[in-house]
């Protein structure tokens, strides 16, 4: 059994660091899913122990935080923004300088499609794509299981994509799950029964790195088609597979000013998908906490992030981690 690390007491005994920086308030999203929640957790770390930052956790989702940036002008980072989510909100945010890009937080980024277990693929290859399944919804229990509402943008196209392959005709049922865990779970719970799921997910995370999946063909990336359908009243949805996903670490304008050290540090922060999902699998399967999670990348990964930091920072962190 792999030994966990106490964060609390290695951040407890962090505290006098703080003194010795000068970094302000700062306020950061916490998202609801699990690589940003890991990604927020560092960079507060980090934020907090290297340069004295007073850091504010914003409970938040890809549409909340981009009407709060739009209104607000906070928070002052958004540590995961995917960018095709973020659609036209996004764009006119960074054309009218509210925020700006300070680093590809995944790389080379984010993966969103609509998958079955390949034990399913590989019993009915037919079901690899759109046409074969909806010939055969029966095969793949006659549902879509769909990420949560409120927030989660990919609900709304996922629902729009539906709509364009008319899964009512077909008699596919698109089944909105209560949360990112409910959703999580049904898929697990099928996979270790080895019966039928069908529906969207997204890389990194840990189950999809735990479980074997392929990914179903449902068209080819229609640019247009696709900014169409994050729109929920869409008259005519169009169908197009997710384009490549972009996942960036975005701050405000006023932050960058007020903090370029700070951001400078955000800026380098980044975290290859397959290492990000690793860690989320090393985190489930230790049955470790989100701080636990953060302080075994700190303490494997010295050569990884001392490259982030500037010269005070790292040595304050040198001597809390070690390195």
């Amino acid at each position: 059994m792999i030994k966990r690390i106490l964060s609390a007491t290695v951040i407890a005994a962090a505290a006098p660091s703080i003194a010795a920086a000068d970094c302000g308030e700062v306020t950061i999203t916490e998202m609801t899913f699990a690589s940003a929640i890991i990604t927020t957790e560092i960079a507060s770390f980090l934020m907090e122990q290297g340069y004295g930052c007073n850091v504010t956790r914003v409970p938040s989702d890809t549409i909340p935080a981009l009407t709060s940036l739009s209104e607000n002008n906070e928070p002052d980072i958004v540590t995961e923004l995917w960018v095709n989510s973020g659609g036209a909100s996004y764009d006119k945010l960074k054309a009218d300088g509210v925020i700006v890009d300070l680093a590809r937080v995944l790389e080379p980024g984010g993966v969103e499609a609509w998958w079955i277990p390949t034990y399913l693929a590989d019993a009915h290859p037919e079901l690899k794509t759109i046409q074969g399944i909806i010939d055969n919804p029966e095969l793949v229990g006659n549902r879509f299981n769909n990420c949560p509402d409120g927030g989660w943008v990919c609900g709304i196209i996922n629902h729009n994509i539906a709509r364009s392959y008319d899964f009512d005709a077909a008699g596919i049922e698109v089944f909105d799950h209560g949360s990112g865990e409910t959703l999580a779970a049904s898929l697990a719970a099928a996979y270790e029964d080895k019966e039928p799921w069908f529906g969207y997910y997204w890389e990194p995370t840990a189950i999809m790195g735990r479980y074997d999946m392929t990914m179903v063909d449902i068209g080819a990336v229609d640019v247009d088609a696709h900014e169409g359908n994050l729109d929920p009243n869409v008259a005519d949805p169009k169908p197009s597979a997710y384009p490549p996903s972009l996942v960036y670490t975005v701050a405000t304008t006023s932050f960058v000013e007020r903090e370029p050290e700070v951001a400078a540090m955000m800026g380098k922060l980044s975290f290859p998908t397959d290492e990000m999902s690793a860690l989320l699998a090393w985190k489930g399967d230790s049955n470790a906490s989100t701080e636990e999670a953060a302080v075994y990348f700190l303490t494997n990964n010295k050569e990884i992030w001392a490259d982030w930091l500037n010269d005070d920072a790292r040595a304050r962190l040198s001597k809390l981690l070690g390195g």
